[in-house]
């Protein structure tokens, strides 16, 4: 994994959020991608039903998003991370497909069609608000790369388990960007969600929902 994925992988909870702020930090000073330039490409994806959408334009502009990396075969990590994820979902209630949105990318589209993800959806009760997402193996590939997923070593980036482990959260809008573990504590993504939203108050007892 890469070094921000490697940092936040090996830290305990207890400093998360200290990580979460200095890299939050770090990722809002660089400049903001735009479709189909730098470092988010536009591709076109379809969704688990079967819709055509565009990744930047349609997904990613203009939102905070969470994002992660699975596979429909795959046997433990992607159904641990995708029930840990569910709670994330639960937890987010009305503010999910309207504040924020979460995005789960195959790593196999070769394999993975629409119908393919519909099934992985049904299976996990996946409710409203998260979709699954495949499309030509090549800009999967590309976008795994422009958004995180990646090893600076070619043996560990091929084995596809390297890529299950972290989601990827960010606010297109501001250029905030962040990582946490797929298996932390969801109300660890949760306060990296609410981290990089800037319409949620950092009050001392607690995030809250700006008015």
């Amino acid at each position: 994994m890469n070094t921000r994925r490697n940092l936040i992988g090996g830290l305990g909870a207890g400093v998360l959020g200290l990580a979460l702020g200095a890299l939050g930090s770090a990722a809002a000073s660089q400049p903001k991608p735009q479709a189909g330039k730098g470092r988010f490409p536009n591709p076109t994806l379809f969704t688990h039903q079967g819709r055509k959408v565009e990744f930047f334009e349609d997904l990613l502009r203009g939102k905070v998003v969470v994002l992660n990396m699975m596979y429909a075969s795959c046997g433990r990590n992607c159904p641990t991370a995708t029930a840990n994820l569910r709670k994330v979902q639960q937890m987010l209630g009305a503010r999910l497909g309207r504040d924020v949105f979460m995005y789960s990318i195959t790593l196999q589209p070769e394999l993975d069609q629409p119908q393919h993800l519909q099934e992985y959806v049904d299976k996990f009760h996946i409710g409203p608000g998260w979709q699954f997402l495949t499309g030509d193996p090549q800009d999967i590939l590309d976008l795994r790369y422009a958004l995180g997923f990646y090893d600076v070593d070619p043996l560990v980036d091929g084995n596809q388990l390297t890529h299950t482990g972290m989601v990827r959260i960010g606010n297109e809008p501001i250029g905030r960007w962040t990582m946490a573990p797929a298996l932390t504590d969801p109300e660890h993504i949760l306060s990296a969600i609410n981290h990089v939203d800037h319409r949620v108050k950092h009050a001392s007892e607690g995030f809250q929902q700006a008015s």
